[in-house]
């Protein structure tokens, strides 16, 4: 196996339909009900051997742009979103070796439904489920759930622990073998090997069972996005598999290295976790195409500050509708999303916010990806090399079948002939195919 062979996800932004109004995205504003589009990615993926993809979810309705949903509603910004979990269960079905990540925010589920949602997903595809797990950044999708607020940002972190624990207990709540099927005795399971776990904590409690039964890779694969001190700490204990958004090189590395320290630190062997930072490729089949196609999205971006400025607010929980947009960003703090909010002001500099906003919107996640794909494996290569690993998750901001074709049908194949990725599927569960190298 080569040394620097690395791992390849995606990023699904939800199962919403944001990018309906960009070019060769079909007539999904009308088919958007059926998922054939996401469908048709993950059968793509597949083919491509790529590991697993994330659903990403959101549980609201923007409101933070001059305290309305008309500009969220009117261009369909993270809206519709459909139940993470239902549309996991359809890409299982129409996969057979891709991982399938689904988000469930811990203030919506209970612990025990979590348990059994990614428990379930994991019976039925075979050993390929993994859990995301999100603690929520607004207010707004808390008061859905009979909330006023959420719970301050690190605060919520702690919860999280007891609920990660419950989880996992409920797992673990079968010993293998549990399941005798043993006809001629007619015991089906042996109630020894099945317990009680009694959790009762500060936030969350469960009795047990899990009455779902036990799970073909005994734990669910876990993926968490630590991007805050608290945030990577929580990463560090508890994760399989980290979504990083870093800016460049020397970021992921450092960030590559904090996490496994604090793996170290905790008792945790530091290769169990695999680190995948995001990433945006814009692929051309020639430079100038690349080139071209990169100058669109920026002039569409210029075009449409509100959208992407009412954008950034969704998720750092921030109505920048008052800002001046041509005097500098000034300092910030949020109760959401805390490392986009640090990541966004840190390059913003002394921007304007009008500059700040069209370069986050259209710079990509941690590389400036805009070429062919040759020219971008070079880059994916360098930067894996200097990292140390573990591989990136695809995020594309207009997933149609022809973008996702030019990364499965375009870069992969060009990293395959290269052999810095997977050109077959070693293992038929997600945890076994992530650790594979």
């Amino acid at each position: 196996m080569p040394a620097n062979r690395f791992h390849l996800s995606w990023f699904l932004q939800g199962s919403s339909i944001q990018a309906w109004g960009a070019p060769w995205t079909g007539n999904i504003s009308e088919q958007w009900m059926n998922p054939t589009m996401f469908l048709d990615l993950v059968r793509a993926m597949e083919r491509a051997c790529m590991d697993y993809i994330l659903v990403e979810d959101s549980i609201y309705i923007g409101q933070n742009w001059k305290n309305s949903r008309e500009i969220f509603l009117t261009n369909g910004m993270s809206v519709p979103r459909q139940e993470p979990s239902v549309v996991a269960t359809l890409m299982a079905a129409a996969t057979t070796r891709l991982g399938i990540v689904p988000t469930l925010s811990t203030f919506a589920y209970h612990p025990y439904l979590t348990a059994r949602i990614i428990g379930s997903l994991d019976q039925v595809s075979g050993g390929r489920a993994g859990y995301n797990m999100v603690t929520g950044s607004s207010d707004l999708s808390g008061q859905n759930f009979g909330l006023d607020q959420l719970p301050e940002h690190d605060h919520r972190y702690e919860m999280a622990d007891e609920y990660i624990q419950i989880c996992k207990q409920l797992w673990g709540s079968w010993e293998p073998g549990a399941i005798v099927a043993d006809r001629k005795s007619g015991v089906l399971i042996d109630h020894t090997k099945v317990h009680q776990i009694d959790f009762k904590g500060q936030y969350y409690s469960s009795r047990g069972p899990l009455n779902s039964g036990p799970c073909p890779q005994g734990q669910p694969v876990i993926a968490q996005a630590g991007g805050s001190a608290k945030g990577k700490d929580f990463a560090a204990r508890y994760a399989d598999t980290i979504v990083c958004s870093a800016k460049g090189v020397d970021a992921m590395k450092a960030y590559r290295d904090e996490i496994r320290a604090l793996m170290t630190k905790y008792g945790r062997d530091p290769d169990t976790c695999k680190i995948l930072f995001l990433i945006s490729p814009v692929v051309g089949w020639t430079q100038s195409e690349a080139d071209e196609i990169q100058a669109r999205r920026v002039a569409e971006a210029a075009s449409n500050l509100d959208v992407r400025l009412a954008q950034l607010g969704w998720s750092t929980n921030i109505d920048f509708s008052g800002f001046d947009l041509d005097q500098p960003v000034g300092e910030l703090s949020t109760n959401g999303h805390q490392f986009s909010l640090a990541q966004f002001l840190r390059k913003a500099g002394k921007s304007t916010l009008r500059e700040a906003i069209v370069d986050h919107s259209t710079s990509g996640y941690g590389l400036s990806l805009v070429g062919t794909p040759a020219s971008i494996a070079d880059q994916l290569d360098e930067c894996m090399q200097a990292v140390g690993g573990d591989g990136f998750l695809i995020a594309l901001p207009d997933v149609s079948r022809r973008s996702v074709a030019t990364i499965t049908d375009g870069l992969i194949p060009e990293l395959q002939q290269r052999d810095l990725v997977r050109r077959a599927y070693a293992h038929e569960q997600l945890r076994d195919n992530l650790l594979e190298f």
